[in-house]
């Protein structure tokens, strides 16, 4: 017999149901990384999107987005930029977030992170996060929920706090990956991915498809969250990922090349088959967060 889901029975879905749900993080970065998303998403096992405001190819983004309304997605709040030659910076007056940028004006690199997690002021983040959503609200989107660039919300409770009272305000849903947060969530009735989010940054480019294939074959019962980053690794790609301020951090062209070739593949959609796994999207969660406000 199944154990016992939470995220199953809130979901409504049988205890034994292997639920997934794989989401392209980092769409609005760079085309290389659109051009990934969205053919991940319409050919292959993408169910989610993560979408970055502030970023350079956000436009090209959300019109993918406004033509495709059933694909759910988040807002991935962004207040890290993490490459030296490409960067990005608040939406909000630079003189409203001054804890959130560097000298240069625009937010602080990955390896400056422990300074972001340290010196964010909660009420400059709110103003932040806010203009964000608003941007996307703006474009006539409708997104799922909440994420962030790099998961400061899961590392600083009051950051917790907010991204959820911002969810609850605008009737979204909100990703948390990290033991104690699920639990708490699943303890207020709100479906979270009790097997965690794997990050799909973390495996080495030559290992990835078969350690993601060895991960759907030994899928649990309940619900598990990928976070992909498929990308196409075109010249633009790698030279926006040529000089990482924190080598290995946020993973390699080839990492995201490789990450888009397994969501597409055939032998991923014969193991979803074959397994009986349930490819989910945000939709699902967000309606119980929404009806539990």
């Amino acid at each position: 017999m199944a154990a016992a889901s939470q995220a199953n029975e809130l979901l409504g879905h049988p205890a034994d149901a292997r639920l997934l749900i794989v989401n392209a993080d980092d769409f609005g970065m760079c085309h290389g990384q659109n051009l990934g998303a969205i053919q991940s998403i319409t050919q292959g096992l993408v169910s989610s999107c993560s979408l970055m405001a502030p970023t350079p190819w956000f436009l090209h983004a959300t019109e993918f987005l406004r033509t495709h309304p059933e694909v759910s997605f988040a807002v991935h709040l962004t207040v890290v930029s993490e490459y030296r030659h490409y960067r990005w910076g608040p939406l909000a007056a630079p003189a409203d977030v001054q804890s959130l940028i560097d000298e240069s004006g625009y937010f602080f690199g990955d390896d400056r992170f422990g300074h972001i997690l340290k010196a964010a002021d909660i009420g400059e983040l709110d103003t932040e996060f806010r203009a964000q959503i608003e941007a996307v609200l703006g474009q006539g989107l409708k997104p799922t929920h909440l994420d962030s660039h790099y998961g400061p919300h899961e590392q600083r409770q009051d950051i917790f706090d907010l991204v959820v009272s911002l969810a609850r305000e605008f009737g979204l849903a909100v990703r948390a990956g990290s033991p104690d947060l699920v639990r708490s969530l699943l303890a207020e009735g709100l479906p979270a991915a009790e097997h965690g989010v794997l990050d799909s940054g973390r495996i080495p480019p030559e290992a990835k498809a078969k350690v993601l294939a060895t991960k759907l074959r030994e899928l649990p019962a309940g619900l598990s969250e990928w976070a992909l980053h498929p990308g196409i690794a075109t010249d633009e790609l790698r030279a926006v990922m040529a000089d990482p301020r924190v080598p290995g951090v946020t993973g390699t062209p080839d990492g995201r090349q490789s990450d888009f070739d397994f969501a597409v593949s055939d032998e991923a959609a014969r193991i979803v088959e074959d397994e009986g796994i349930q490819i989910i999207e945000y939709r699902e969660l967000q309606e119980i967060w929404k009806a539990t406000g």
